[in-house]
């Protein structure tokens, strides 16, 4: 027995040998279960100016709802999404998949979730902002590229524009350059649409929310920026998060002839469970636009339920097609 395993003796240590070389080559870094993507790299410009980014990222995150449809269009999934900030109506798949995890919302981050999910790239900006340092930090951390390409307000090209540029951007990463330049350009033509039936009407931007009717200008205003209508209060006030005061009394004095309503409810219901009065609801109980012009001759447009979660080049383009078949139905 004695003369046997010194026989094997080689054998049992040639074989433990190769599979150390074996285990070796399939073994990586903490990385182990992140694919690879495919190690180019390409300059794609942002808000703040050029980044690299990987061709064809394989784990995406995107915190920005104003590129998520477009990153959907393009047949990706990402891999962690803020789930509370994004339209069921249409990201629903998402929201509802168990393998995309949930970032949590701007208020409060899941920072741990992003870093977890061992991104090539991040999708950022506009509501998730204030957070740019510390998801920078996750993104050096992991070696992610970082991009802010959102379609907000203080976008150096303007909202719209941003749009397009976003869109053209995002097909450029994913190699899906045809699929973008084709939503932009359904987008260009809703919008086409809208300018041929906006000529110089008075409008008044308004935001229901919690039963009350008040001033959207500043989240609205840029839907209306390409368009000939003039805002009867000419931009002023209208955040969200407060309540600028403006009463029915004001605003039938102002006597607009359009009014475009943002439901805020609609897309965001109250966290105690109640239904508040639907935005149409709210106008239709107003005695003080009984004889007021827009209330006779039924020019509200309502923008959709979701306008508040989506603002992207879809939501915008939706919106803009369905505005000017209103327009035209009330000449």
């Amino acid at each position: 027995m004695f003369t046997r395993s010194r026989k094997a003796a080689p054998v049992a240590a040639a074989l433990m040998a190769a599979s150390l070389v074996f285990a070796g080559c399939s073994t990586t870094s903490a990385d182990d279960d992140k694919p690879a993507a495919s190690g180019e790299k390409i300059t794609v410009s942002t808000n703040k100016g050029d980044v690299q980014v990987p061709k064809n990222p394989k784990r995406v995150v995107v915190l920005d709802n104003t590129s998520a449809e477009t990153v959907k269009a393009l047949g990706i999934t990402p891999v962690a999404i803020p789930k509370g900030l994004f339209a069921k109506s249409v990201l629903g798949d998402w929201i509802s998949n168990q393998d995309v995890k949930d970032t949590g919302t701007h208020a409060e981050p899941k920072f741990d979730v992003i870093e977890d999910v061992k991104p090539d790239l991040i999708i950022g900006g506009y509501r998730f902002a204030k957070s740019e340092g510390d998801i920078k930090k996750i993104a050096e951390k992991t070696g992610a590229a970082f991009i802010d390409i959102a379609a907000e307000d203080g976008a150096p090209k303007g909202r719209v524009e941003t749009m397009r540029s976003s869109t053209i951007t995002l097909g450029k990463i994913f190699g899906k350059d045809e699929q973008a330049q084709q939503i932009v350009a359904d987008f260009d033509k809703n919008l086409e649409a809208a300018k041929a039936q906006a000529t110089g009407q008075s409008v008044f931007l308004s935001i229901v929310n919690g039963g009350k009717i008040d001033n959207g200008a500043k989240r609205m205003q840029p839907f209306i920026a390409p368009l000939n209508l003039k805002d009867v209060f000419a931009g002023q006030a209208g955040d969200h998060h407060q309540n600028s005061g403006l009463t029915p009394e004001a605003i039938a004095q102002a006597n607009p002839q359009w009014v475009i309503v943002m439901d805020r409810d609609a897309a965001v219901p109250p966290t105690d469970g109640s239904k508040p009065q639907t935005a149409a609801e709210t106008f239709k109980a107003q005695q003080a636009f009984a004889g007021v012009e827009f209330q006779q001759k039924d020019r509200i447009f309502y923008l959709d339920n979701d306008f508040y979660l989506r603002e992207g080049i879809q939501n915008y383009g939706e919106n803009y097609a369905a505005l000017a078949k209103a327009i035209a139905a009330k000449k």
